[in-house]
């Protein structure tokens, strides 16, 4: 296979990426300018969110390979006094999917741990606000860093088609390496839609918050 295809391929999702930044204005256009986006902005939180629950189920069917897999390095080890490094690589790109993939659908659902002690004394509007100002201040941030990053050493992986450095481990590092671009993009769009659903809460085009998810964030998962 030419290696080459790989560089367009970046190339194209790079651009696929620039192209789509303007997206990141939607909540701050709802708040400025009511009603305009509000439908085009929920239809977009909405397929987010559709898309968030595909990567959920990768990161669940990640999840029960790490638990027959490490079952397996168990028994074998301590059983037969055998170890395999592709088995070994198997257990640690499960447990780093499931929690790459996983953590989208994490920030959706209100489970990610809150450390910060002002939201819970506020107010639904005050809630809305710390959310929006959270997400463009700290999660987009980090996320772009992220990318930033990742792209030299990733690109390379892609074009060597990385591998295990064991020679019998698994020849597929190249795509251990994509998950953590993978992980930042997934936050940023989750991001996107929790930002717009932040933005209509406090035009009032979407309904407050229930007590259920309130206690979910606040009660659940730290102050």
């Amino acid at each position: 296979m030419d290696t080459g295809i790989f560089l367009h391929i970046g190339t194209g999702l790079k651009w696929l990426g620039l192209i789509s930044l303007p997206l990141f204005l939607l909540p701050l256009i709802a708040l400025s300018a009511p009603r305009l986006v509000d439908g085009v902005g929920l239809k977009l939180s909405r397929l987010i969110d559709r898309a968030t629950g595909v990567a959920l189920g990768a990161a669940i069917a990640a999840s029960l390979m790490l638990v027959f897999s490490m079952l397996a390095v168990v028994i074998l080890r301590y059983t037969f006094s055998l170890s395999f490094s592709w088995l070994n690589e198997i257990t640690t790109y499960s447990f780093a999917a499931m929690f790459m993939l996983g953590a989208a659908a994490a920030l959706r659902d209100g489970a990610h741990v809150r450390v910060d002690i002002l939201r819970p004394r506020f107010g639904e509007t005050g809630r809305s606000w710390i959310e929006l100002a959270g997400i463009y201040l700290f999660l987009f941030p980090i996320c772009v860093r992220i990318l930033m990053t990742s792209e030299a050493g990733l690109a390379r992986a892609w074009l060597l088609l990385e591998g295990s450095r064991e020679s019998d481990g698994l020849p597929i590092f190249f795509l251990f390496k994509t998950l953590v671009p993978a992980f930042a993009a997934l936050l940023m769009a989750q991001g996107l839609s929790e930002a717009i659903k932040a933005a209509l809460r406090i035009t009032g085009a979407l309904p407050p918050e229930t007590p259920q998810q309130l206690a979910a964030e606040g009660g659940g998962h730290g102050a």
